[in-house]
């Protein structure tokens, strides 16, 4: 706090505002994220304590609630959270590094866990982002109500607070990276390089395509430091690049498939040099294909990943038009005063850029389209900075948001919110009885698979396919692990399972083979039954 309003006294003495102004405005800004929520909640009749993860669609918060649940009561979770029976070397964590909910794992400590704690924690999180935005890079009055238009339309916002998913804490920690930025550019010391570099860091061991951000502070350290600005980059790069693989390596449970895909890096080993180059090109443009094929969709049927993308390659074309005009501006007329706002947009640009060839190389298209939303987030902050006329700019990614975001996002898998039902809460409770009265931890020796209770994706139910209801696995004990299975897999390796515990559709085939196998039916509902093999 002091730091922050040392620095306000330098500002005021520059642009002759008053403390109070800015920090008014901060407030402001602060009290949007709320705003945003409780307008979204209101007009469908409901308040921001209705939203309740077990009505949601998204399978990714059940792994996230539970595993952050076991680490604020145990420390780890107890049973093993992985697929097909996977699990890390070393504790319990499932694919997806730990790191990335550990303002989770904070706010659980403190203030408890419950179903609402992600939703008020993401609140809270952007809340603070956006107080700090407005204190460190003092947008002006008309800035601060661009940034305020375009923040009500990316609707994503909404939709990932009132969410058990982490988006938010990248978009969060992003936010406050770049305010850090535009504060440094202005009074340059040495601790805000600091905090640039740990923020990079931290969103690198989270997700490892972040390292593209930690380019800015890299270039910053380097320009006023010169050889240590070298070496201390180096050594920063080499930490959080050990850092993450060791992340991955020990404390990540493989996935269905490979997280990324690197065939176009190894056909240059395998296959030479001719090769590589002809898969790399191969990848490219089959995928980029893919990716204006899905695009298109996006504009015309409001396809999401297509609506993604979408509003990435509008967002990438503003911030790489804007750093070439303001290029030429600078070459043209000399005018030094932009030099600070190139160096922002150009570094985004870049990012926007690296990613792009990420997704088409590393991804499949549909899942990765989602690792763009934190880009276009903060993308907002940087375009809401630019020193136009009429940011035209602006009010065109204003006009794609509109349309993609709101007019065409009639899916209620991709953007609805998810509110307490009392058929799915009833139902809930009744699991959450069966589970208290017969599963019992074992403590010692965990993780492990005692603790771990099967989760059959789907089944074949009177000859058709029908997912499990794993909405119901919100009820587990606190500290439970979960491993999400094929059919397939079951099938395969019934008689060596590990797992304690599987739950299943009701009547479906390995309904059939674990009641012929003499397991302990615990309960039976109309969409799941729960087994205990020993």
């Amino acid at each position: 706090m002091n730091v922050l309003l040392e620095w306000l006294k330098v500002r005021t003495r520059k642009t002759g505002e008053k403390r109070y102004i800015i920090i008014f405005r901060a407030v402001l800004m602060a009290l949007l994220p709320f705003f945003c929520c409780f307008v979204y909640c209101a007009m469908r009749g409901e308040s921001i304590v209705d939203v309740y993860l077990p009505s949601s669609e998204w399978n990714d918060e059940l792994f996230y609630y539970k595993q952050v649940e076991g680490i604020v009561k145990y420390g780890y979770p107890l049973g093993y959270f992985g697929f097909n029976e996977s699990h890390a070397i070393k504790l319990s964590f499932a694919a997806w590094s730990p790191v990335l909910v550990f303002p989770w794992v904070i706010w659980g400590i403190v203030f408890g866990w419950s179903l609402l704690s992600p939703v008020i924690c993401n609140i809270v999180l952007l809340t603070t982002a956006m107080f700090l935005f407005v204190c460190l890079a003092k947008p002006t009055w008309r800035q601060s109500g661009v940034l305020a238009l375009l923040f009500c339309l990316y609707t994503l916002f909404v939709r990932y607070m009132l969410s058990g998913m982490p988006e938010v804490i990248c978009f969060s920690m992003l936010i406050v990276f770049y305010a850090l930025a535009v504060n440094y550019l202005d009074n340059e010391k040495l601790y805000k390089l600091v905090l640039m570099f740990l923020i990079s860091a931290l969103l690198t061991l989270m997700r490892p395509y972040m390292l593209l951000f930690m380019l800015l502070p890299i270039y910053l350290s380097v320009r006023s430091c010169k050889a240590k600005g070298i070496a201390g980059s180096a050594l920063t790069v080499a930490v959080t690049v050990t850092g993450y693989a060791l992340i991955k390596r020990y404390l990540g449970a493989e996935y269905f498939a490979p997280l990324f895909f690197t065939d176009w890096i190894t056909a240059f080993f395998d296959e030479g040099l001719a090769a590589g180059i002809h898969n790399l090109f191969g990848t490219l443009y089959w995928m980029g294909r893919g990716f204006a094929a899905d695009m298109l969709q996006g504009f015309r049927t409001g396809l999401a990943s297509g609506a993604f993308f979408g509003g990435f390659t509008v967002m990438l074309l503003a911030l790489a038009g804007q750093s070439a005009a303001d290029w030429f501006r600078i070459r043209r007329n000399g005018a030094q005063a932009l030099k600070k706002q190139l160096i922002i947009e150009l570094h985004l640009a870049f990012c926007f850029t690296g990613m792009l060839f990420a997704l088409l190389l590393m991804y499949k298209l549909t899942e990765g389209s989602k690792h763009l939303l934190t880009f276009m987030a903060v993308g907002i902050f940087v375009v809401a900075l630019m020193d136009t006329k009429a940011y035209k700019k602006a009010v065109l990614i204003g006009v794609v948001f509109a349309y993609l975001f709101s007019y065409k996002a009639s899916e209620p898998y991709d953007y609805q919110v998810p509110f307490a039902d009392e058929s799915v809460s009833g139902q809930l409770e009744s699991w959450r009885e069966v589970f208290e009265e017969n599963i019992f931890l074992v403590r010692e020796e965990s993780p492990s698979f005692d603790n771990v209770i099967i989760w059959l994706f789907s089944d074949i139910v009177e000859g058709e396919t029908v997912n499990t209801r794993w909405q119901l696995l919100y009820a587990l004990p606190e500290g439970m692990g979960i491993s999400c299975c094929t059919k397939e897999y079951l099938e395969e390796s019934f008689d060596s399972l590990s797992s304690r515990y599987i739950a299943m559709p009701s009547g479906g085939e390995i309904d059939i083979m674990c009641k012929n196998s003499g397991y302990t039916e615990l309960h039976r509902d109309k969409d799941m039954v729960v087994y205990q093999r020993y």
